[in-house]
């Protein structure tokens, strides 16, 4: 007896242990929620923005518990916000305060068109008279094609212009599933719809090979076609560093190309900045310039600005979910205030079903009010399926779009079952009661089935791009087939209107809605208090700390497991491109 007390109070002392640290935890995080910053900054005489690039760049800011949360466990591997960044400059060309800015780039990792609009974004602040100046003691292939945009390049002398040209590459699953019995049977249209590939090959197919090759050509010549403009210099001549191997050279051989103009130590950068200015200038960083206030006329009038960011119904924590987004669009087409609505998509796609859902919510606002969509890095297979009934598209140069096609894909595990010594059997009332059962494979009957819904719904997007574009079906397919394209050739091929960031696509739905003067309002709106804090104990937490963990491989390791929640058919981008 005495032995249960014992055991009863030591477990009632765990829990009241317990307790009290999640108390401590959450009041910690509430802490950090005020310290975080609600205060407005104001800009003193003679200030430098201080931009330092470096983590993983997202889409949009967060101030919920989960993102602060991550930044403060794991504050190596932060993660820092496009729109942020965006606004920041923006403010800082309007603000007589602050004389220049002064870039300090990292390991940041980055797709290339979010790089790109961060760039355009530097050449608008320069033509507000004030400068721009970097310094990395290493800048890779995305890094410098943004600091290339400055005034003045700074490296360090023991330092690396590590500017080597673009690769593309696949991981393929195929003889890992050989391996355990595990076949994937798979239905698709498309010639170039290779989001299957890593389940059934074990190299990219000739289609797929020429449209990544025309893919990454593309990108890199809008890189090198700016950095040749800025610096200066030829695009051959930049080749030749890259196709040389001088990136692996000592750092003065990156000046003697002309690719940097000094190099100096990180310390020295105070004295070229002092020269710029005055010698006891001020600086603030990019989390102050988020709090430095903007004088904005309020108007009724507003343009609604959405985000639909993430694969669509993955089941994925950065995910998005097709029924909040079109309920979302059905009530801003309801608003009376919300004179335009401007969709920013960033999606390689998913689920075909929820693409449908959401592209019917946007003509509901379509035939209500202007409706444009801004592309961000990717909007792609569903995520062009989302954006096609828009009155006019803008992309990047470097957004990746089209992939116009679907597939299914559902697995036969018998030789696995085999390998484990699992069996399995049924009684069932009908022929196809069965249907989908992973003890089997698939019976020819059922394939041609599957078949069919596929190209069923292969016509049904093919039919909505077309209508969307104005263009023929024939004309859709020919450029359909679930190939992927560059904003650049999306725009030779009447994909998308005009190349542009998210600035045009609002400037342009205003004047559609002739309307000169409004407020922008964005949406999904931040959750309450109360559900930030579920959130800050939700799985959630462990993803973002395995992403920012993992880095890069993180997407080896989300692509398995989008894998293992795909249902129904898809319409989704079969790469993902982030610059080094």
């Amino acid at each position: 007896m005495k032995k249960f007390f014992k055991y009863v109070l030591a477990t009632v002392v765990g829990l009241i242990i317990f307790a009290m640290l999640q108390l401590i935890l959450l009041f910690a995080i509430v802490g950090v929620m005020s310290t975080a910053g609600s205060s407005t900054v104001n800009v003193k005489p003679n200030t430098i923005f201080e931009l330092k690039l470096k983590g993983q760049l997202v889409e949009r800011s967060s101030d919920s518990f989960t993102s602060i949360l991550i930044s403060q466990l794991n504050k190596s591997q932060s993660s820092i916000a496009l729109d942020d960044i965006l606004l920041s400059i923006q403010k800082a060309s309007k603000d007589e305060n602050i004389n220049g800015i002064y870039l300090e780039m990292g390991s940041l990792s980055a797709s290339p068109a979010s790089i790109q609009e961060i760039r355009k974004a530097l050449e608008e602040f320069k033509k507000s008279g004030k400068f721009v100046i970097s310094y990395g003691d290493y800048y890779g292939n995305g890094t410098y094609y943004l600091a290339s945009v400055s005034d003045k390049i700074y490296l360090n002398p023991e330092g690396s212009l590590m500017l080597t040209g673009l690769s593309a590459s696949t991981t393929f699953y195929k003889d890992l599933l050989d391996k355990i019995g595990v076949k994937m049977q798979i239905f698709k249209v498309g010639t170039f719809k290779s989001a299957v590939e890593p389940f059934t090959a074990t190299k990219m197919s000739d289609a797929n090979r020429l449209q990544m090759s025309t893919l990454i050509q593309s990108i890199w010549d809008n890189m090198t076609e700016s950095i040749a403009q800025s610096r200066n210099i030829s695009v051959a001549d930049i080749n030749s560093y890259v196709n040389s191997g001088s990136f692996l050279d000592e750092a003065q051989v990156a000046l003697d190309a002309k690719l940097v103009d000094t190099l100096i130590y990180r310390n020295e950068v105070k004295k070229i900045i002092e020269q710029r200015v005055v010698k006891q200038y001020n600086t603030v960083n990019l989390s102050e310039m988020k709090r430095v206030a903007v004088n904005e006329k309020t108007s009724t009038d507003k343009i609604a600005v959405l985000y639909a960011v993430g694969g669509i119904d993955d089941g994925s924590s950065s995910g998005m979910v097709s029924e909040k987004i079109a309920e979302a669009l059905i009530k801003l087409s309801e608003n009376d205030k919300i004179k335009a609505v401007v969709m920013r998509v960033n999606s390689p796609g998913g689920s075909a079903y929820g693409s449908e859902q959401i592209w019917n919510a946007a003509e509901v606002v379509r035939a209500k009010k202007p409706f444009v969509v801004s592309m961000g890095d990717y909007a792609a297979s569903g995520g062009y399926y989302i954006s096609c009934a828009a009155d006019a598209i803008f992309a990047q140069p470097n957004t990746l779009t089209g992939s116009i096609g679907i597939f299914g894909m559902f697995p036969d595990m018998q030789g696995l079952y085999d390998k484990v010594g699992l069996a399995s059997d049924m009684v069932k009332t009908n022929k196809f009661s069965d249907l989908g059962d992973t003890f089997r494979p698939m019976t020819a009957e059922e394939k041609a089935l599957f078949q069919k819904t596929i190209e069923r719904g292969y016509e049904l997007f093919t039919t909505r791009c077309a209508n969307g574009r104005k263009m023929s079906i024939d004309g859709i397919k020919a450029i359909a087939e679930g190939r992927v394209y560059s904003g650049t050739d999306a725009l030779k091929l009447g994909l998308v209107d005009f190349l542009g960031n998210l600035d045009d696509a609002i400037k342009f739905a205003a004047e559609q809605a002739k309307i000169s003067s409004y407020s922008l309002r964005y949406f999904p709106e931040q959750d309450d208090f109360m559900t930030q804090i579920m959130e800050a104990f939700s799985t959630s937490v462990a993803n973002n700390i395995l992403k920012n963990n993992l880095g890069e491989n993180y997407l080896l390791f989300d692509n398995l497991k989008k894998a293992q929640s795909m249902y129904g058919i898809q319409a989704l981008m079969p790469v993902e491109i982030v610059i080094k």
